[in-house]
């Protein structure tokens, strides 16, 4: 599948949340072809949405693919002969390549408003019409169009897509795919604050990084056309397309932080060892052979051939993961044993952040367990405990606390003074009073009544615990 050309891969995440399995999948099979072949595995940033876009998120997800052992040989920490490998470095780059379409005739800038675009589609939707740009501007000399730019009229620029006929391209997994252009829309490839789109930005990164295979999720198929489109407006060869199934939740739904804890660093924290995740990722829609359900990364290596992945969509299965890690448990010697439970749950930075909470409510040491268990537990037992305040319809509850969970999934400054300023911002929105938002929020986040002060206790269970106790009472019986 490698062809004559040298293999080259990448994976571009994009730092606007938490480091998600679904980026460490990816990265694992691109990983994996690139070191089959004796190739290159490059890691770039797509950080064009400046408005979600998080330095913070970057070095969460940089910092669990290599928990899970996932190297680069290019990136934004190693360098590279092709970089910079940060999207909203490379603006010049795009501007040269933009200039370049529109000069050709290609490519065109569009000057429509907002408020027409919207109107154009409410009325082509009145009208049962496939929503899409009318092509307004699209014949628009490019003397007129100067003209406006320079009277300071905010543009976007657009690719000239065919209007009719099909454009067709080979996905190695699926054989020939086939989309009819009337499908699609004026493509938009700079934005008007002169940032590149994903697709735009995408395409031109990837030639100018040499990128070979394109190795990505399935839910980019139906894009695809966009980026075949570009490659040949640019008359560059386009790379080879491998579209990985999608990893499923257990009601083959995609998966989503919903129903299924999504984030690597809650795995982390949760006493997942990387071996088992790699090992459980590489068999959401691949096959070792010979029903072996239990091996390391060397050894997918050296057996890897994509024409061992099914199409069906895996799923992201808890209880079958719980048994590959308890497999890898069992493999650890005493030493490997005591240390892991010594660093990653007693820690010696967590036990220092827990003593001047805990203190107060001990006497003896050996209540130090009693009291405080659910420092060390993931889900709570809330049998016994009335958490919906009285006046309170579950449902209203229920919204309540989703608001919430969304309210923290933004919360990237996870300290007492951003944590108390979110909590009591999102009261005063709810018009809650203070016992009956506070209390059930205690209750949720540790199953007792007497716990130490909230906002610091939130502090040291960290996000991935909080907020994955808030979603596992979404989904208790006490608001069904």
């Amino acid at each position: 599948m490698s062809g004559n050309r040298e293999v080259k891969v990448r994976i571009a995440p994009s730092p606007t949340g938490d480091p998600h399995v679904g980026t460490a999948y990816i990265a694992l099979f691109n990983y994996v072809f690139a070191k089959k072949n004796g190739g290159k595995f490059v890691l770039r940033i797509e950080d064009t949405d400046q408005t979600r876009a998080k330095s913070s998120s970057e070095a969460q997800i940089l910092s669990s693919l290599k928990w899970l052992g996932l190297s680069w040989d290019e990136g934004p920490d190693v360098g590279g002969d092709f970089g910079p490998y940060h999207q909203s470095k490379r603006l010049d780059i795009y501007k040269e390549h933009y200039e370049q379409l529109i000069a050709s005739g290609k490519a065109y800038r569009c000057f429509c408003t907002a408020d027409r675009l919207q109107a154009l589609r409410e009325e082509q939707k009145a009208a049962g019409k496939q929503t899409k740009y009318d092509g307004k501007c699209r014949d628009m000399s490019q003397e007129e169009a100067a003209k406006l730019v320079a009277d300071g009229v905010p543009s976007v620029v657009r690719l000239k897509m065919p209007l009719d006929g099909t454009t067709k391209f080979n996905d190695e997994l699926r054989g020939a795919v086939e989309i009819n252009n009337e499908q699609l829309d004026d493509q938009v490839l700079i934005k008007s604050d002169g940032f590149p789109t994903y697709h735009f930005a995408n395409v031109v990164d990837d030639h100018l990084m040499h990128i070979s295979h394109v190795i990505r999720a399935e839910e980019w198929i139906s894009s695809t056309p966009k980026h075949v489109l570009l490659y040949e407006a640019f008359g560059w060869d386009e790379p080879t397309w491998i579209h990985m199934p999608l990893l499923r939740n257990t009601d083959k739904s995609k998966i989503s932080k919903r129903k299924n804890p999504v984030s690597l660093d809650y795995y982390h924290r949760a006493g997942i060892l990387p071996e088992a995740m790699v090992n459980f990722l590489a068999l959401m829609g691949w096959s070792y052979g010979d029903d072996q359900e239990i091996f390391s990364l060397d050894q997918m290596i050296e057996v890897f051939d994509f024409r061992k992945v099914s199409l069906g969509g895996p799923i992201f299965d808890q209880v079958k993961l719980n048994w590959v890690n308890q497999h890898y448990m069992h493999q650890m010697n005493e030493d490997q044993f005591v240390n892991y439970v010594r660093e990653q749950i007693f820690s010696e930075d967590y036990l220092r952040k827990m003593k001047p909470l805990v203190l107060e409510r001990m006497s003896r040491f050996e209540q130090f367990t009693d009291n405080n268990q659910f420092f060390f537990n993931g889900a709570l037992n809330y049998d016994g405990l009335a958490i919906v305040p009285k006046g309170k319809e579950k449902g209203e509850m229920k919204k309540m606390v989703k608001g919430l969970v969304e309210k923290l999934d933004d919360l990237y400054e996870w300290d007492v003074d951003h944590i108390e300023a979110c909590l009591k911002a999102y009261k005063d929105e709810l018009g809650w009073k203070p016992k009956d938002f506070f209390m059930p929020i205690r209750l949720m986040i540790t199953g007792r009544k007497d716990s130490p002060p909230l906002n610091e206790t939130i502090e040291v269970l960290g996000r991935e615990i909080v907020r994955f106790r808030l979603r596992d009472f979404i989904q208790s019986s006490h608001l069904k």
